[in-house]
This record gives structure tokens, sequence and C-alpha cells, in this order.
């Protein structure tokens, strides 16, 4: 058995439909808005969203960032999950590049209420401490295990939002794993989001980017944030012909994801080492061993089997499905944790 990486689903490679479509992909100067299929996935998924206007990024740390340039003032304060990935997977971006702090709160698997963001906004006469202006989700949760927002829970956040005149950011990283598993529509999140940002090389499977997508009034500047950035980037239509073969391709692949995640909990449910399982929702599976001290004889029993997954510390133990994953891979995994001695 070749090798199984399930630490992410950043790992996959491009399929031969995609390549083909990268290897054909008409291209200009994106620097120059001139990459004509640079313009084209821009506009898809800016109409798949119901917003005004999309723009592609290299990463979707740089898109996340990007936006919370757009929507704050150096000294303001964002509101974001203990776990969410702006805060913890984007080396402390939201103060070297926006001069922004953040106000943790302590949510369910990275994911919180509106009494939460209502209870965590700074008065906005009490000059002492940062201005609140923006609040931030992930969903999926990374974290949190691929956890899925309930879409009444968002509309109540951005009912105090517009009370408290405050911005809302969408990490949309793996959004499309919640979509399907959900049967929600983009526009659903359109409608409720300022911005939202969405990753093409996780689930979807593409090479690299992500894409900001947002309301016209915050996204006009948003190119100019990019180059800051250094975003700016060429003949990158080459990228943008792999998302828009995802987008059309790889979307439906995503369901057997999530399947194969949640039979890899339930079999994990039932074995002897493992202590806890939190929900598995979408295509991540996240676990605590009974005796963390025997988290490295796991992770080694694993490697001799040529299986990867990552341990995210403090116990944490991840797995996470994707395009690359195939049906005899998946047996054999769970033949291989049947047969874990620990």
């Amino acid at each position: 058995m070749k090798e199984i990486d399930l630490r992410s689903d950043t790992v996959t490679r491009p399929t031969k439909g995609m390549l083909q479509a990268i290897m054909s992909a008409e291209v200009g100067d994106d620097v120059y808005k001139e990459d004509p299929t640079i313009n084209k996935l821009e506009k898809k998924l800016a109409d798949m969203f119901g917003k005004d206007e999309a723009l592609f990024f290299p990463t979707g740390s740089m898109a996340n960032q990007a936006a919370i340039k757009l929507h704050t003032q150096p000294g303001e304060q964002l509101i974001c999950d203990k776990w969410a990935h702006v805060y913890n997977y984007e080396g402390g971006g939201v103060s070297f590049n926006s001069g922004v702090s953040c106000k943790l709160v302590d949510g369910d698997r990275g994911m919180i209420t509106a009494e939460q963001v209502e209870e965590n906004i700074n008065p906005p006469d009490f000059y002492h401490s940062p201005l609140t202006t923006l609040v931030c989700l992930e969903n999926t949760t990374n974290k949190g295990g691929g956890a899925c927002y309930d879409l009444e829970e968002i509309k109540e956040i951005r009912k105090v939002c517009n009370k408290n005149e405050l911005g809302l950011h969408l990490d949309g990283a793996r959004l499309f794993n919640a979509l399907v598993k959900t049967g929600e529509s983009p526009k659903d999140f359109g409608k409720l989001f300022d911005t939202i940002s969405v990753c093409l090389s996780k689930g979807l499977g593409t090479p690299m980017g992500s894409v900001l997508i947002g309301d016209s009034r915050l996204m006009k500047n948003a190119i100019r944030v990019r180059k800051v950035l250094g975003g700016g980037m060429r003949q990158v239509g080459f990228m943008a012909a792999a998302g828009i073969y995802a987008l059309d391709n790889h979307m439906e692949k995503l369901k057997k994801d999530n399947e194969r995640a949640l039979e890899i909990s339930n079999l994990l449910k039932n074995q002897a080492y493992v202590k806890n399982i939190e929900p598995t929702e979408t295509n991540i599976v996240i676990f605590y061993l009974k005796d963390t001290d025997k988290e490295s004889e796991f992770m080694n029993q694993l490697s001799e089997k040529n299986i990867r997954i990552s341990n995210m510390g403090q116990g944490k133990l991840r797995i996470v499905t994707h395009l690359d994953y195939s049906e005899e891979m998946h047996q054999y995994f769970l033949e291989t944790l049947q047969n874990i001695d620990l």
C-alpha cells in the first residue's frame, strides 16, 4: 500500500482532468486584471454566493488577513472563538497586518453564539478598551473537528452585528464540506456575511488558491490590500482553471470525504485505546487516546503501516479525509485501526 497521508486535505495532487484544464488555460497578467481565467473564476464565485465581487489570493490566510484589514482600523478589536484559525494559525497576522486585537470567546467546538458575541462587545463610548468592529466565524471549524454552524445561529449573530454596527467575516476554508453536509446554498451565506473567504486547495483539491468574496463597499480596496501583502500574481489563471474545474467536478466528491470520516469516527469509538472523539460532521476526525503517554507509540504503529495523521498537541489527534484518499486506502486504514496494540 502506498503512503496514506491523512494529515490534511491540503496534501492532494491535481487529477488528470484538472491537469488538462491547467495546461489549456487562457492566461494574462492578473496584476493588470487581464487574466481571463482568473476573471471567470472570480465572477463564478461572486455569482455563486450572490455577492458583488471576488478576488483571488494565493492562500486562505492572506484572504482572511485582507478581510480583517478591510473591516478594521489599528487599535480596534475583533471577536472570534478561542480556536479560530485567524487567531491560532495565521502567524499573529491580525496584530502584525492590521494592528488589531482578538477578544477570544470560549465557544463549543470552535463555534460561538449570538449571546456570546453580544456579551463580548466592548462599550463603544468606553475609550479605555479597544473598539469592537468585527466578528469572525469559521465554518467548518478546523480545531473543532469540522463542526458546522447552525444557519439559524448565524442569522442571530448577524442581527447582533447589525444592531452594533459590526462587520461579519466568514473564514469558509472548508465551507463547501459544510454545504454538501447540510444542503444549504452558498447564497444563504452570501446574504449573512459581509465578506467570505473560500479555499480551493483543501477539499476541492487544487494546488493553490483562495478567493475572498464580498460587497463592493469593502471589496473596492481588496486589490490594494492584496498588493500590500505581496499577493499580486501574474499568469495565475493556470490555478484559476484548476479552481473552476474543481467547482464543476469535485463538489459531489466532498460527500464521500464526509462519509468516510464518519466511518472512521464510528470505528474509533469502539477501540479500547480511544478516550474520546469529537462529534464528526464533515471530513475531520479529532480524537484523544486514553493514555496520552502512548501517543508516540500510536503514531509509530501507523507510520509502520505507511499512514500519517496529525498530532495537534494537548492530546488532540486529527484525521482528515480528502480527494486522494481512495476506498482501498480507506478499508486498509480501518483494518489498521482495529489492529493497533497499545
